[in-house]
């Protein structure tokens, strides 16, 4: 019994495999803005709120007990979401740091359903976070949309490249 326990599991496990995602899941542009204080969190936020509401989208952000908890599996200062639709239906951008880049949040962008609609949004609120903070950083993008991790990646002005050292794990397209 336990065999063919064993076997039907695995035979289930064994049919799935990677799924791709949608061409308008994939992220299509990313930044580091450099968040040190909560103070600086909550003018992000409420700046991520302000934009949302002028586009009839919604936030949900990590409360201060989500982070703390998240925190206990790996450090984070920040995490917040911008949805459209009621149902959260499509994500607009998604901001959050992480232990290797820690108080450097990482907001990213994909393409959307509606790309005008995402372009529109994305130019107008990148545009207001550099304003307030001009140390904003473009994030190199592979062509899945995946960000290079943090260690492979070295300033350059106005963004992010991969350290030479690392290029040969990347595919980039370039920001």
């Amino acid at each position: 019994m336990m065999f063919r326990l064993f076997l039907g599991f695995a035979l289930l496990v064994g049919g799935c495999g990677a799924v791709d995602q949608p061409q308008w899941v994939r992220t299509v542009a990313a930044y580091e803005v450099s968040l040190p204080t909560s103070k600086d969190h909550k003018r992000f936020l409420a700046l991520l709120e302000a934009h949302a509401e002028q586009q009839g989208f919604h936030v949900d952000a990590a409360t201060e007990a989500e982070l703390r908890t998240l925190s206990q599996v790996a450090p984070i200062t920040f995490k917040a979401s911008v949805w459209r639709g009621d149902d959260d239906d499509e994500s607009m951008a998604s901001a959050m740091d992480s232990k290797e880049h820690l108080g450097r949040i990482w907001i990213s962008f994909p393409r959307g359903k509606d790309p005008e609609l995402s372009d529109r949004f994305r130019t107008e609120l990148v545009s207001d976070i550099v304003l307030l903070w001009p140390d904003t950083r473009a994030l190199p993008i592979m062509p899945n949309g995946a960000i290079p991790l943090a260690r492979d990646l070295a300033r350059e002005n106005d963004r992010y490249i991969v350290r030479p050292s690392a290029a040969a794990k990347y595919e980039l397209i370039e920001p």
